[in-house]
């Protein structure tokens, strides 16, 4: 669905009105705003499978029988009884009884599914007003959501978690981890099958990224996986089964304090564990765990209170217990843990002595919306091959990162497949990591293919047709020239470079580096185009001022703007995914694994253990040469400087004329 984006801001400001204009607090109103979204979401999973069901009914005497939950239980998707649809809450009038109506829905649905018995929101709509509940219903049955395919409300249902998580709405926001951060862990252990246990899910987050994973390979996950949660916070528990339901998931989530409990009997039988658990907590009772068969490396420390002086290697003991003997986990963890000394250490010894720590990761601070600190991916895999068993593969990714706000960072997709391809360089899979540079490449030419320059061409021969200005002149037949010397390069490139050309390693460099200039000249033919955009709307401004303005213009610029937004997103892809291949192609030039300064490192045992058995990985992989900020360019910044300077003087004069018109009104 196009612009999602937008749409997900636009319900979140409506949505969160309540806060502005009610006595509630981002923790009294986001589980019936969620509700909402959950019903929304549910309605239209189940509108965009009935009509396939009934397609299929058997019938007698021209009687089909009637829906039933188990039809749509097959197709990942709730069964909804007319009481429960969407739309007939939002057609409850003003003054009717619109909590009632709510409650008796979530009622409805929580009789046919049972895992989901006393997880939906019900009293707390009645603490709301009728109003309130009514714009809603109104804002989540937004007309630009009636055609949504694909996992729309997923997504949405993501976004507002997000959203109150920055809130604090709930446990500090820790019930979300973001979700660049859990796909990253997904890529890595690739939880394609049988048991996944997250030992502290918050809101399920782990399960609906592998969810995505196997759906990927156009799979379905409930075939595929059975999903395990512990966490010991009840309004989590809630959150937990409906994002699972909202994405068709079934699970078993238990309340449970995971430091003492193991209620799902997990030891040695999970193929995957997920988790984000809490940092350094420091008020675990010693004597309750002392025996506790998930602590085979014995306890970390314990002080003179009886207590655990840091929980961070309980959850590491914990999670690799739980691996079955192929199994493979991906956690979250403090970046102080990695290095820890005194009876941390020992553990940590113990466990990189097993053979089993695969990968670790590090990550800069300020991934995590209630947490600015850095922190580490410990990756375990009891099913590593012999000749790595004495290996960790270091990544220190602290470098790579995109700002999202001021204070939010996290990677792009293509930046979560790069550091996947270096996983999959450490585990031999060369052909993936080629896979992912020949898409780079492919998508680079494509977007360059699909670059319809006629229509703006178009409007800009209509913005210089409608006024003189020989500064725009120029430019203009500057860019048309540039426009056609770059497709017809491209045309060329592509021919003899990219169609028909070797996918192996040294035909993709020679397809790159054929490309590197097309993507160097579609760079500097977008800084042209917004610059010509920028000064046609100062020349603009100033005939306005002037009373000069053509007729139409304002129109001519704005189809000057949406034709060169469309072009040169375009050519900025193009560019972005050359830049992508290059990056891996630079790094890692014969298609395998290699030390990369800054980057990554395969470490020894015997450095491990040279270096106090520390798992930081910046501690090996050294330090990274600085990187030009490729966003910031001087010489494009001294033309806005330009055109700005020069409207700011034309204004002054213009400012000037008026003072002194009006002083020698005054003494007239």
């Amino acid at each position: 669905m196009e612009h999602i984006g937008e749409i997900e801001k636009r319900l979140w400001s409506v949505a969160d009105h309540l806060r502005a204009n009610s006595n509630f607090a981002s923790n009294e109103y986001f589980m019936p705003v969620m509700g909402l979204i959950f019903l929304r979401h549910a309605y239209s999973r189940f509108l965009r499978v009935q009509d396939d069901i009934k397609a299929t009914l058997p019938s007698r005497g021209g009687v089909t029988r009637p829906l039933t939950k188990e039809d749509f239980s097959q197709r990942g998707s709730i069964f909804l009884k007319p009481e429960a649809q969407f739309d007939h809450l939002v057609a409850v009038p003003d003054g009717g009884d619109r909590a009632g109506a709510i409650i008796t829905a979530m009622e409805s649905i929580e009789q046919d599914y049972e895992s989901l018995a006393g997880a939906l929101p019900k009293a707390e709509y009645q603490e709301l007003g009728d109003d309130d509940i009514g714009q809603l219903l109104r804002t989540f049955n937004d007309p630009a959501l009636e055609k949504a395919d694909g996992d729309v409300f997923g997504k949405i249902y993501e976004y507002f978690l997000t959203q109150f998580a920055d809130q604090k709405a709930h446990d500090g926001g820790e019930f979300f981890t973001p979700v660049s951060i859990v796909q990253t862990i997904v890529n890595v252990i690739e939880p394609d099958h049988g048991k996944i246990i997250d030992p502290a899910c918050g809101s399920g987050g782990m399960f609906v990224q592998s969810a995505h994973f196997i759906e990927k390979m156009k799979a379905n996950p409930n075939e595929r996986v059975t999903f395990y949660g512990m966490e010991k916070n009840p309004t989590t528990i809630r959150l937990a089964k409906m994002n699972l339901a909202v994405h068709g998931l079934d699970g078993d989530i238990r309340k449970a304090i995971s430091y003492y409990e193991d209620p799902h009997d997990m030891v040695g039988k999970a193929d995957f564990v997920m988790a984000n658990p809490p940092f350094n907590v420091d008020e675990i009772d010693a004597e309750k765990i002392k025996n506790d068969p998930r602590l085979e490396f014995g306890l970390p420390g314990v002080n003179k209170g009886g207590k655990v002086s840091n929980g961070n290697y309980i959850w590491m003991s914990f999670f690799h217990s739980y691996l079955s003997p192929t199994g493979r986990s991906g956690v979250v963890m403090s970046s102080q843990a990695s290095s820890a000394g005194t009876g941390e250490a020992k553990v940590r010894e113990a466990l990189i002595k097993t053979g089993d720590v695969d990968v670790m990761v590090a990550i800069r601070g300020n991934f995590f919306y209630t947490r600015q600190v850095p922190c580490e991916l410990w990756f375990f895999d009891k099913g590593k091959p012999g000749h790595l068993k004495d290996k960790v593969l270091m990544i220190d990714a602290r470098n790579i990162y995109r700002k999202v706000t001021r204070k939010i960072f996290d990677f792009t997709p293509e930046q979560q497949q790069n550091i996947t391809a270096i996983v999959w360089l450490y585990r031999g899979q060369t052909e993936r990591f080629l896979g992912l540079v020949e898409s780079y490449l492919e998508a680079a030419y494509t977007q360059m293919q699909v670059c319809d320059f006629s229509v703006l061409i178009k409007a800009i021969d209509s913005v210089i047709a409608a006024r003189k200005n020989d500064e725009l002149d120029a430019l203009a037949e500057t860019i048309e020239g540039d426009i056609d010397l770059l497709a017809e390069k491209t045309k060329a490139a592509k021919a003899e470079h990219w169609d028909g050309a070797a996918r192996d390693n040294a035909g993709l460099k020679d397809s790159a580096t054929a490309f590197e200039p097309l993507a160097d000249q579609a760079k500097a033919l977008a800084k042209e185009i917004d610059h010509l955009y920028k000064l046609a709307t100062r020349v603009h401004e100033q005939e306005v001022q002037d009373g000069t303005k053509p007729a139409e213009g304002k129109k001519r610029l704005n189809e000057l703007d949406a034709a060169r937004h469309e072009v040169t997103e375009h050519l900025k892809m193009a560019r972005y995914f050359h830049t992508q291949a290059e990056w891996l192609q630079t790094r890692f030039p014969d298609a395998r694994l290699c030390d990369v300064e800054g980057l990554v490192k395969l470490v020894s045992r015997d450095e491990l253990k040279a270096n106090d058995w520390s798992l930081t990985p910046g501690r090996y992989v050294g330090v990274a040469q600085e990187e030009e900020d490729e966003e910031f360019e001087f010489e494009e910044a001294l033309r806005d400087i330009h055109i700005e300077i020069d409207g700011l003087n034309t204004e002054a004069i213009a400012l000037a004329e008026t003072i002194k018109k009006n002083f020698e009104e005054l003494i007239v």
